[in-house]
């Protein structure tokens, strides 16, 4: 079974920039003008998942739980020290968690939608 992430945001430039820049993932596909959205794909190439993020006219009014993450696992202590690096030189702001697990194995942040961002420095399950 593959994964398809999908939300619709505001501001696709700034939530591409976001998910490639900073978290170092790479822009998989792309649609423009499809039934009146815009899109892109955005994950790493053979993993069998991806993020799908959509604009339209339709201006979203988000309202993300205080415990609605994706959860992040770097493949190893370097990738995830390269992700807090480029996270701190951007200033941005690392969070408290509500589910305490997630201050203990992970950083959380808010991506530019405000959804939560954990990255985890555990290994994947």
């Amino acid at each position: 079974m593959k994964l398809r992430f999908a939300r619709h945001t505001n501001n696709l430039e700034n939530i591409k920039s976001f998910y490639i820049d900073i978290l170092a993932f790479e822009i998989l596909g792309s649609f423009e003008n499809h039934n009146s959205y815009d899109g892109v794909f955005i994950g790493k190439p053979n993993l069998g998942w991806h993020l799908e993020f959509t604009k339209s006219k339709e201006i979203v009014v988000f309202n993300f739980g205080k415990e609605d993450y994706l959860v992040f696992y770097p493949e190893n202590e370097i990738e995830y020290q390269e992700i807090i690096n480029r996270i701190l030189e951007n200033k941005i702001e690392f969070i408290e968690s509500k589910n305490p697990y997630w201050n203990q194995n992970g950083k959380l942040i808010l991506d530019p939608d405000g959804f939560g961002i954990v990255i985890s420095n555990m290994k994947t399950l």
